[in-house]
């Protein structure tokens, strides 16, 4: 079963924090890297942070210093840390295996609104 459920989400003031997690299926999360994408008002969806299966990670200019992704690979569960978030965080957040998004599949995301 392909399955990708994303949480945390919610309203925060700037200068807040959120953590989202992701369980996922392991047919995506085993042995691949993860990554948190971002589908922000009025843009297409991109990659915000990524983690291989070793733990190696990398991250959009827009969130170095201020997001961190981490993953439990006996949980398949994939996280971000979010600190100082900014209104231009607002959006939709999705997981999935970078950079091929397997099985064509996308969760519902959740959603991350910076607002004060």
């Amino acid at each position: 079963q392909v399955q990708l459920v994303e949480s945390g989400g919610g309203l925060v003031q700037p200068g807040g924090s959120l953590r989202l997690s992701c369980a996922a299926s392991g047919s995506i999360f085993s042995g691949n890297t993860m990554g948190w994408y971002r589908r922000a008002p009025g843009k297409q969806r991109g990659l915000v942070a990524a983690i291989t299966s070793g733990g190696d990670t990398n991250y959009a200019n827009s969130v170095k210093g201020r997001f961190t992704i981490s993953r439990d690979n006996a949980k398949n569960t994939v996280y971000l840390q979010m600190n100082s978030l900014e209104p231009e965080d607002t959006g939709v957040y999705y997981c999935n295996s970078y950079p091929v998004v397997r099985f064509g599949y996308w969760g519902q995301g959740t959603q991350v609104t910076v607002s004060s």
